[in-house]
């Protein structure tokens, strides 16, 4: 089986440092996190409440939950503080002249068998 990649370019000029911005893409409910020069994209999902997480606080790299006060490191999306005990799920993002690019995988295919 493999995992489709989609890409998308997202303009972050307005993403100010300590910020969060939710977006859609690809049906996927994703998070930006800005961290003084550096953005990270995390899902919008409590992984222990499946709230959603652009409500929440940012401290440097940790990710407050709004509903549990729970925290999450943005980086890698590993739990940081209870009652979080699962990763988040984070997407891979890079700098382009236009913005990030962010990849999102897509559902799984199985391979073809000729």
């Amino acid at each position: 089986m493999s995992t489709e990649i989609a890409t998308e370019i997202v303009d972050v000029s307005d993403l100010e440092a300590g910020g969060l911005r939710a977006l859609e893409l690809h049906g996927r409910k994703l998070l930006l996190c800005r961290v003084a020069d550096e953005i990270y994209a995390i899902e919008d999902r409590c992984p222990h409440a499946e709230a959603p997480l652009s409500r929440g606080q940012l401290f440097g790299h940790e990710l407050v939950c709004p509903f549990h006060g729970g925290r999450l490191d943005v980086r890698d999306g590993s739990p940081v503080e209870a009652p979080i005990r699962r990763a988040a799920g984070t997407f891979a993002v890079r700098r382009v002249a236009q913005g990030i690019e962010i990849e999102i995988p897509l559902a799984e295919r199985k391979a073809e068998i000729p």
